[in-house]
């Protein structure tokens, strides 16, 4: 459903729209940019930029939907207003995600890797550099926490709560260390995957699992699922136990 069509494809008349729907994606990342610069005056201006402490991440990857949502889409409206709910489709999503594979709503890559910024000049030492740790928007509310002097709240109204599944990244800011955790899991709208380590197993849906070492193919072009069959077993198993579990503790908490 979700393929894109060769941009030599597209009549002139296609090739204006596309081409506008990209300009409008760009304005609203520009625009954004000057929010965030205006955002990060203000904290200068109050003397709290050095002691502030400022996450950036982006959505998960490009989305190809081609989605209809509140009163519809008005094709006789003005491109990026209110009425139009334009989105990105396949072609630009793909280009967007590039070099990753897939987009938004799989779990390749390109439907789950997103950049992460940390601003915090009074509590990091080390300045504009990157680190390989691989981190999950589940580990915000443990970071958060620690940084807040926090704790999870074992207890809620009468209930006992589970552990929270993330894991704190505040001891990656300085060190470029990965945090303390066995394996990362996925189920998005059917597609899977689960990664421990560098090697991640996916699937689109109830396709063939497929299997990469992301420490030497972080773009997933050469599927090692053959030549290493007990790894593609060991973590479906890992992945199916897992999902289990999960599903027992939607169950047992009414979700």
């Amino acid at each position: 459903v979700y393929r894109e069509t060769p941009w030599s494809q597209l009549t002139e008349e296609q090739q204006g729209f596309q081409a506008a729907k990209m300009a409008i994606h760009a304005a609203m990342v520009d625009r954004m940019d000057q929010e965030i610069g205006r955002l990060i005056q203000q904290l200068r201006q109050m003397d709290a930029l050095e002691n502030t402490v400022i996450l950036f991440l982006t959505d998960n990857g490009a989305s190809a939907e081609i989605m209809v949502r509140g009163d519809g889409y008005d094709a006789s409206a003005t491109p990026g207003s209110a009425d139009a709910f334009l989105c990105l489709g396949p072609g630009w999503s793909r280009a967007a995600n590039t070099p990753f594979r897939r987009q938004k709503m799989w779990v390749h890559e390109g439907g789950i890797a997103t950049p992460f910024i940390v601003h915090w000049p009074a509590g990091i030492s080390s300045r504009g550099e990157l680190r390989h740790a691989v981190g999950h928007v589940i580990d915000l509310t443990p970071t958060i926490l620690t940084l807040a002097g926090g704790t999870w709240a074992h207890q809620y109204e009468g209930a006992t709560r589970p552990p929270a599944p993330g894991r704190d990244l505040s001891g990656t800011f300085d060190r470029d260390v990965n945090p303390d955790r066995d394996f990362l899991w996925w189920l998005h709208q059917g597609n899977r995957a689960i990664r421990a380590g560098d090697w991640k197993l996916v699937s689109a849906g109830d396709g063939p699992w497929e299997l990469y070492d992301l420490k030497h193919d972080r773009t997933e072009n050469h599927d090692l699922s053959v030549e290493n069959s007990d790894k593609v077993r060991d973590l479906a198993q890992l992945w199916s136990a897992t999902t289990a579990e999960f599903v027992e503790l939607a169950k047992s908490t009414g979700e």
